[in-house]
């Protein structure tokens, strides 16, 4: 009981009315959801990295599309995004199309991609990078919620505070029951402030941090992107047709 008392947390909550109680609570739910978001996407950025630095090892640029994808290779997280093996997959699925169309229009030729085609493929792999860096921003608009909303819903436990002090003032006379009132308001306005600032710091350090780790991978995927359209275009461009040398 005298650890509870001690904290002034706890005690500018006991002391609280309804609408102060509520406001406690809106803040530690707030906080709670804050450090999810914060856990779970470190969380999933670090697995999404690693699964792409083990996809990016398998990749060869000698044979761009004989990497096999009929299975994940992530089975034990598919929970988890892979933005590699999905941006790699659309590549070579739309590779594959336009080579076999080529290849039904002319079976008697070495199967090439023209520069219409090569066009093609890169839009498909822009379309999934785009797609696949939806996953980095997901959930973030949570914390900069927190953010805004912490330091407002500690003004407001500080204006109610304040507010219940006034009313309590007039309402009674002067003596021993003033001060507890007068006390027990502050403490709510006071309480209520710190905890929305303890609130609003680390949601906008891990917003930062989770948005510069984010913008970090989305250049891990260009340069994977540009790598795949590279080896793609090296190994099955068509050749330009020589011109013959002129006759004098």
């Amino acid at each position: 009981m005298f650890l509870i008392a001690a904290n002034p947390f706890i005690s500018a909550y006991l002391q609280s009315d309804l609408f102060g109680k509520m406001i406690f609570w809106g803040l530690i739910a707030l906080s709670g959801i804050s450090w999810w978001v914060i856990a779970y996407k470190s969380w999933v950025l670090y697995q999404m990295r690693r699964l792409s630095s083990d996809f990016k090892t398998l990749f060869s640029e000698k044979d761009p599309l004989g990497l096999q994808f009929h299975k994940r290779l992530d089975g034990k997280l598919v929970e988890v995004p892979h933005p590699f093996f999905s941006i790699y997959k659309a590549m070579k699925q739309q590779a594959l199309q336009i080579m076999s169309r080529n290849q039904f229009y002319a079976p008697m030729q070495e199967v090439h991609l023209t520069e219409a085609d090569l066009g093609l493929i890169e839009s498909q792999v822009f379309t999934a990078m785009t797609s696949e860096t939806k996953h980095l921003e997901k959930h973030l608009f949570i914390l900069s919620t927190a953010v805004t909303l912490a330091p407002f819903l500690g003004l407001l436990g500080t204006v109610w505070g304040i507010l219940m002090t006034f009313s309590q003032l007039q309402e009674k006379s002067l003596g021993a029951m003033n001060n507890a009132a007068m006390l027990s308001g502050l403490s709510l306005a006071l309480a209520t402030t710190v905890l929305g600032l303890l609130v609003a710091i680390p949601a906008l350090i891990g917003y930062n941090y989770l948005k510069s780790v984010g913008k970090d991978y989305r250049r891990d995927l260009e340069n994977f992107a540009h790598i795949l359209l590279s080896a793609t275009e090296l190994h099955y461009r068509k050749p330009h047709e020589k011109t013959a040398p002129s006759t004098s």
